[in-house]
């Protein structure tokens, strides 16, 4: 029998920080031209660290896990995304790291405010209610391209940044580290790590729609190679009706720092009852997106809920050998649950207006009435992961090889309905937003089921030619069996068997620059969505394709440099890339099948600058510039929806993020930030562009002494009226103008 829950009871979440280390290295500005011929640029500004923080945490060496980067840095030059600890300069790919420093400079308290600050990074607002996240045009979150701390996040849930130490994009095709998905890149949280001295944090922020919330971050040295460390968040607003609700906390315990066996153990939850604002409607203008209507502006139901939690423990453990050599083992296992049931706002038609006339912007008014129409998702995940990775850096055949190489095993267990919307809702007008209005919530939810399997195995070799060129080459193969059963008790199952190569050849001629090129591959599988629909499919075999079509297959390759520049202060990125998905799904026209007959691809430049640039200025900036995006086949011919030749929808061609801080005094740190985005479609109507658009943020702080500061932060401080997140039919819009107060203790 299928499963069927029935909708359930509220729920909420909160934030935290960190504490420092200490930069080094030498390097030319000369090189700054040789990045920017790679692939083109802009310049950009900086801050400076806290003198709170670099008073109050002394440098600390703790054997192998020092830290090279700060922690109230700007920049880094070590990552975990390619697998493996290794420095950025030896990833043949470009990466955007925000750290921290950056998230709490810009109070990015959602994982979607940070990626809204990542160039590259668009927004589709899911007709189920699922914020679809895409990566140069290529979608991230259908295809389950959003991981913790190396392990597969699914897609169905709220995210915060309150336990996060930094978020890494690595973009273009990943498969070979990441397995199915990656076609547009992928999108790791990295986890707040227990370190070895005693510290803890307490933020605590008040600010515009009542909003307030506290974060915890405790530190405490519990041996001298053990410590515990503790998040904790409370977040609630009012947000004039589209209500924020979450707590959460998250417990780490390391011990055997940096000695042969380190061990660590860590539990996560957060849970929310939030109530979403799901969408505005738009008026059309010549095929251009108008909005419409305040962005503040709720027009949902009192009843409406976007709810759920996330929990999981892990345990970790990396044997150290001694000579490099490295054996990390790690298993996670967690529940993933959400249940969104949301209106749909929409103009009502010409009939139900006063005076019967269709709306416009001329006439638009209080009494311009609004339908509202159940939009409703349920879905819940049980999700297991092990891996498990060996790492060593040896001679052999008279050169020097850097192996990575590992294992890794994922079952994920999944219950979905996404079309549960209930019991018809009643109209409301322009001039009533949030007006109090509810419905009872009666729905008894009949489930799918899908029961995912992955069986992993990959090693890449990085080997020194020369003193200045290293050869990277990757390969992985994923045995991957879905099961699916439908709500009517059919059940269908899927293989494959998938091979990932990966190439790249590095050129170092200095310790402060380093070129590559390189060529990576990526599959989508057609069950990474859940979407089947097995009874038509079963009950004529002439559409019993549609659930085995095989996977979609794409590639990326890129050319570009990354420097140290400045006394290894400034980190500059550059790269030119090609990314291309050849076997794309399309619909069979004359069947209710897919068929791999699509094709697109999108050509740009990537540049990212982070770090200081004086003492007292610091900055970040990233830049995305896709002059050449395409849908080079598809069988679509009549209709709006795209079709061959059309740009892709959510690929503008330029856009950009850019922050940047001065220390005006020794006490006082200014800041200010611009997110730009080009002009766009939606995905699937070429007959509708969204306007560029660009907002202004600006920051202050204030530190009265080495443990108590105040930041105030002015996000959309022009309070632009834009579309953020685009559908069909429909927008989200951005964040009005919001004031945030945040008093920071650190002791």
């Amino acid at each position: 029998m299928a499963r069927c829950v029935r909708a359930k009871a509220r729920l909420r979440p909160s934030r935290s920080l960190t504490p420092a280390a200490v930069p080094a290295r030498v390097g030319p500005a000369a090189a700054l031209m040789a990045s920017l011929a790679v692939g083109g640029a802009w310049a950009q500004a900086p801050a400076a660290a806290s003198t709170t923080q670099s008073s109050a945490l002394p440098e600390v060496k703790v054997q192998a896990t020092a830290e090279s980067e700060p922690r109230d840095s700007l920049r880094v030059n070590r990552s975990g995304i390619g697998k493996g600890d290794q420095a950025l300069r030896d990833i043949p790919q470009s990466v955007t790291v925000v750290t921290e420093r950056l998230m709490d400079d810009r109070n990015l308290d959602d994982f979607r405010e940070v990626l809204r600050t990542t160039a590259g990074v668009t927004f589709q607002a899911g007709e189920t209610g699922e914020e679809d996240i895409r990566l140069r045009g290529f979608s991230l979150l259908q295809a389950g391209d959003i991981y913790i701390d190396g392990r597969r996040d699914p897609g169905l849930q709220e995210r915060d940044t309150f336990n996060l130490e930094r978020i890494e994009v690595l973009k273009g095709s990943a498969s070979m580290l990441f397995g199915r998905g990656s076609t547009g890149g992928v999108v790791n949280q990295v986890s707040k790590r227990p370190f070895l001295m005693n510290r803890h944090e307490v933020n605590v922020s008040a600010g515009s729609g009542g909003d307030w919330r506290v974060t915890g971050d405790f530190n405490l040295l519990t041996g001298p190679d053990a410590a515990l460390r503790i998040n904790t968040v409370v977040h609630q607003a009012e947000r004039w009706g589209a209500e924020i609700d979450k707590k959460g906390i998250a417990p780490t315990y390391n011990w055997g720092i940096g000695t042969a066996d380190e061990f660590q153990v860590g539990l996560y939850h957060l849970e929310y009852d939030n109530k979403p604002l799901y969408n505005h409607p738009w008026f059309l203008i010549d095929g251009k997106i108008k909005p419409s209507l305040p962005a503040k502006n709720y027009y949902g139901l009192d009843s409406d809920y976007n709810k759920g939690r996330s929990t999981y423990g892990s345990f970790m453990h990396i044997h150290r050998f001694g000579g490099g050599a490295e054996l990390k083992t790690a298993l996670q296992h967690g529940r993933f649950e959400r249940d969104l049931w949301a209106s749909v706002i929409r103009f009502a038609g010409a009939a139900s207006q006063p005076g019967g006339v269709a709306v416009t912007p001329e006439n638009l008014g209080p009494e311009t009435v609004l339908t509202r129409t159940g939009k409703g998702r349920v879905g819940v995940s049980d999700i297991t992961t092990l891996q498990s990775d060996f790492s060593n850096s040896f001679q052999a055949l008279g050169v020097r090889h850097s192996v990575i190489a590992g294992v890794e095993f994922t079952r994920e267990d999944a219950l979905r309905n996404n079309s549960a919307a209930g019991p018809a809702r009643p109209n409301t007008t322009v001039g009533t937003p949030n007006d109090g209005a509810s419905i009872d919530d009666t729905r008894v939810i009949p489930m799918n089921e899908f029961d995912v399997r992955n069986i992993s195995l990959y090693a890449q070799d990085t080997v020194e030619l020369t003193t200045a060129l290293k050869l990277v080459g990757g390969l992985r193969v994923d045995r991957f069996k879905a099961d699916f059963r439908d709500t009517a008790g059919n059940s269908f199952t899927m293989k494959d068997i998938l091979w990932s190569p990966r190439v790249g050849l590095l050129f170092q001629p200095n310790d402060w620059s380093s070129y590559h090129v390189s060529y990576g591959t990526s599959y989508n599988t057609s069950a990474d969505t859940y979407m089947h629909t097995i009874n038509a499919a079963l009950t004529n075999p002439a559409n019993a394709r549609v659930l085995n079509t095989p996977p979609e297959k794409s590639r990326n390759i890129e050319l570009g440099g990354k420097f140290d520049l400045l006394d290894n202060r400034l980190w500059v990125s550059s790269a030119l890339f090609y990314s291309e998905k050849y076997n794309e799904r399309n619909t069979d026209p004359d069947s209710p099948q897919d068929l791999l007959s699509g094709k697109r691809h999108a050509t740009g430049v990537d540049l990212d600058v982070a770090g200081r640039i004086t003492p007292k200025w610091e900055a970040f900036l990233s830049y995305t510039w896709i002059p050449s995006a395409k849908i080079d086949r598809s069988n679509v011919t009549t209709g709006n929806a795209q079709r061959q030749g059309d740009r892709p929808g959510l690929t503008p061609k330029h856009m950009a993020s850019l922050w940047t801080t001065y220390r005006v005094l020794p006490p006082l740190r200014v800041g200010a930030g611009l997110n730009h985005r080009g002009k766009q479609n939606p995905e699937g109507n070429r007959a509708v562009t969204a306007a560029s658009f660009t907002t202004l943020d600006l920051m202050a702080e204030y530190a009265f002494n080495e443990a108590l500061s105040l930041k105030v932060n002015v996000n959309n401080a022009t309070d632009k009226l834009y579309a953020d997140s685009l559908y069909r039919g429909f927008y989200a819009p951005g964040a009005p103008r919001t004031i945030q107060a945040t008093l920071k203790a650190v002791f």
